[in-house]
């Protein structure tokens, strides 16, 4: 019996090993994979965003052709706002804080409220959130191309607030709260929701994603 138990002790133990090893080299595999960009496939390709030529906070042309080769993320707010662009606008600034300086990327940011948010006023507003406008511009405009970028360019909703809607006088405009990220060929490639704080760590990825694309 001594014998028997023996070799199943054996038994049992050189399947344990065996099992580990069997973990442990897939793990290994697993994390050269996600190491090597090979284990995600690409982002999606959602749509290619049409020319624009907006003026910034510094009254400086920003167009598609000067964000050509750089991957950028959009989003849409407005200085009188009292939902959520702050939150918003907080959002950018740490994830400008957390991008690497040098690294081909820009944060966009539009006014859905032009005729107010003009660039002085836009520039107040970026100071505010401690903006880099090396690396974020705050983008205003004519009314129309504002809202044709964000609607039919950016995917995103922008529409005044009815009066009787309003729960406060500033409370002028409805908007999306997404974030909209663009890679270096002007395509959407992700939509991401701007209030939440799980989508931090998604965007960085998918920013180094796009820039290893180049």
């Amino acid at each position: 019996m001594n014998g028997i138990s023996r070799r199943l002790e054996w038994t049992v133990w050189g399947g344990l090993i065996l099992v580990m090893v069997g973990i442990g080299g897939a793990y290994t595999w697993s994390w050269m994979r996600s190491r090597s960009g090979a284990a995600a496939p690409p982002l999606p390709v959602y749509r290619e965003v049409a020319d624009f030529v907006l003026t910034n906070q510094n009254n400086e042309a920003c167009s598609l052709a000067s964000l050509r080769g750089k991957v950028w993320l959009a989003d849409i707010i407005f200085t009188r706002c009292a939902g959520p662009c702050p939150l918003m606008s907080r959002a950018l600034s740490e994830l400008q804080a957390a991008l690497p300086l040098g690294q081909a990327v820009q944060l966009v940011s539009l006014t859905a409220d032009p005729a107010f948010d003009q660039p002085a006023v836009l520039k107040r507003y970026g100071e505010r959130f401690k903006a880099d406008f090396a690396r974020w511009q705050f983008l205003t405009g004519p009314k129309p191309e504002i809202y044709r970028l964000a609607t039919q360019g950016l995917m995103l909703v922008v529409a005044e607030n009815r009066p009787q809607d309003r729960a406060t006088p500033d409370d002028i405009l409805l908007h999306s709260t997404k974030f909209i990220l663009v890679d270096q060929r002007g395509r959407i490639r992700g939509v991401y929701d701007g209030e939440s704080p799980e989508a931090k760590p998604r965007i960085l990825e998918a920013i180094q994603r796009l820039l290893r694309e180049g």
